[in-house]
């Protein structure tokens, strides 16, 4: 990978980047989860100059999981074999700016909607108060006006205020337009690097889970590859046989065993996508048929009472290399030494 690249944009370019569908949030970001309040405190610094922190994205012609577009929005995909930014450290900063500046009404997961039309600049305030605010319950409308209508508004718009507010809503809207945000571009590097990026970064949150990682490098839309959903559909297929709790890392063993003959996880990691998709529909049947076997010669009626669930995969193994071997219990005697 190439050395981190520090780059500067303008609120138009950075608008314009995630408009083109350029920058992206990954499959393995969490969610948005900034209170409008929050965002609101971002506009305010922004408005007085203050800095923000950086971004840092992951340049990459790779195509990954996404698991939104910013703000929820429907925004074009890139071109294939164009590249792409990822955003591994300030998701949150991204969205609230994107949604403020936007006027963008966000649907939260409790179904909640928040209206980033609704941020308001006080005309009145002192520079040393708070000048971004949200709640604007019982004050006076004529010395307010909305991030949205700064930004976008017509002239009519901002000549309807009055002229003693005409050098502040001059000054107001360049500061947002002039500011620089500062962001690192990774470049060339691949998947887990990037991953482990944020994690390193992310170090108060919780560590991306290996299946984590191999959802997002193995994603592939041209062959309708999603290992998530995969992984769904094997859970569901296994549900009416009381196996549905076999686990992710387990599957990954699985397929990491039949391609290298090793299931490290570094080995997992360095597995080709391409080889990994192709290999997918065999290694679900051949756990299918390993389930199958033990239900029905060891008579193991739950995959809860599987002494670990490691002994799913030299079954696995077996069942991918030998599919139509007969199913008599001294054959299957010896699969355990195979």
């Amino acid at each position: 990978m190439q050395l981190p690249e520090p780059q500067v944009k303008t609120f138009s370019n950075l608008v314009n980047a995630i408009e083109q569908g350029q920058i992206k949030i990954p499959q393995f970001q969490r969610d948005f989860v900034w209170t409008m309040q929050k965002s609101a405190g971002l506009i305010d610094s922004i408005v007085k100059g203050y800095p923000i922190g950086t971004f840092i994205f992951w340049r990459t012609k790779e195509r990954l999981r996404s698991v939104k577009n910013i703000g929820n929005q429907l925004l074009p995909e890139a071109d294939q074999g164009d590249f792409v930014d990822y955003v591994l450290d300030g998701q949150q900063r991204l969205t609230s700016l994107f949604a403020s500046l936007r006027g963008i009404t966000l649907v939260r997961e409790n179904s909640r909607e928040d209206d980033f039309s609704k941020i308001f600049i006080d005309l009145d305030a002192e520079e040393s108060d708070q000048i971004v605010i949200t709640d604007i319950e019982g004050r006076d409308t004529d010395g307010l006006i909305s991030v949205l209508n700064l930004l976008a508004g017509d002239f009519t718009v901002l000549a309807s205020y009055s002229s003693k507010y005409h050098e502040k809503l001059k000054i107001y809207k360049n500061r947002i337009e002039s500011y620089q945000y500062s962001i690192i571009q990774v470049k060339d590097a691949p998947v887990d690097i990037a991953t482990e990026i944020f994690t390193r970064i992310n170090v108060g949150g919780k560590s991306l889970s290996l299946f984590e990682i191999m959802v997002a490098k193995t994603f592939d839309a041209d062959k309708s590859f999603d290992l998530s959903e995969k992984f769904q559909e094997l859970v569901d297929a296994l549900k009416p046989l009381d196996y549905e709790t076999i686990s992710d890392a387990t599957v990954l063993q699985v397929i990491s065993l039949i391609l290298t003959k090793e299931c490290k996880r570094q080995v997992i990691l360095n597995i080709r996508k391409d080889e990994f998709i192709n290999t997918w529909d065999k290694a679900k049947d051949a756990i299918e048929r390993t389930v199958e076997y033990f239900k029905n010669c060891y008579r193991i009626p739950v995959s809860q009472l599987l002494p670990y669930n490691a002994l799913i995969v030299p079954f696995s193994y077996f069942f991918f290399h030998h599919p139509d071997k007969l199913d008599s219990h001294k054959f299957w005697t010896g699969v355990l030494s195979y």
